[in-house]
């Protein structure tokens, strides 16, 4: 995502979407992965945007690592959290065993299909053995760009099974839909999954 229309986007609008996804309410899903993760354990928001989840796993007694592609958004996550986040990409990770669990949501969007695999066995890599990922994509069959320029890899349930199927290091625990967590954009619906490394 390297200088990508999906990258400048956040790096221009950096303000904007932290004020538009900082306050979302996403406990339902924090609920759902937190269960699958021992309380202290280490977990790594990977994306973190505004650094909204990575707060809330903190403040829940979580040791959290957060990084995001976007050093603008990754500057405005620093200093809500008070650590350090780095500016790296998936195609960065290069970590094995470290993590108790993996929090992608609504970042794994934004690869392109051809690097999906890729990228999920890096993050498999990373994880514990009896580590938990979770990930969210929004519905639909396609590859596209939006009015912004961002580049989205939609999922539905069957091709959420198929990517899954190609890391056979990763179970999935269970997959399901929501709508939006923002409000204002209901008909939005997400895929969200939970896998444990065997």
């Amino acid at each position: 995502m390297t200088d990508s229309p999906t990258l400048r986007y956040y790096e221009a609008n950096a303000d904007t979407f932290f004020d538009q996804t900082v306050d979302v309410d996403m406990s339902p899903l924090y609920a759902r992965f937190l269960g699958h993760v021992p309380l202290g354990a280490h977990i790594v928001d990977a994306g973190c945007g505004s650094g909204r989840d990575a707060k809330a796993f903190m403040a829940r007694g979580y040791q959290v690592t957060a990084f995001d592609a976007s050093a603008a958004l990754a500057e405005r996550a620093s200093a809500l959290l008070g650590i350090p986040v780095p500016c790296r990409s998936f195609a960065d990770i290069t970590e094995v065993d470290v993590y108790d669990g993996v929090w992608a949501c609504a970042s794994l969007l934004h690869v392109p299909q051809h690097e999906l695999l890729g990228t999920l066995q890096a993050l498999s890599a990373a994880l514990r053995r009896g580590g938990t990922l979770y990930a969210s994509f929004k519905e639909g069959t396609a590859e596209r760009s939006d009015l912004t320029g961002r580049h989205f890899t939609d999922m539905t349930a069957e091709r959420l099974h198929a990517l899954f199927a190609g890391v056979p290091q990763l179970a999935l625990v269970e997959r399901w839909s929501t709508s939006d967590r923002r409000g204002d954009r209901p008909e939005q619906i997400w895929w969200n999954v939970l896998a444990r490394k065997l």
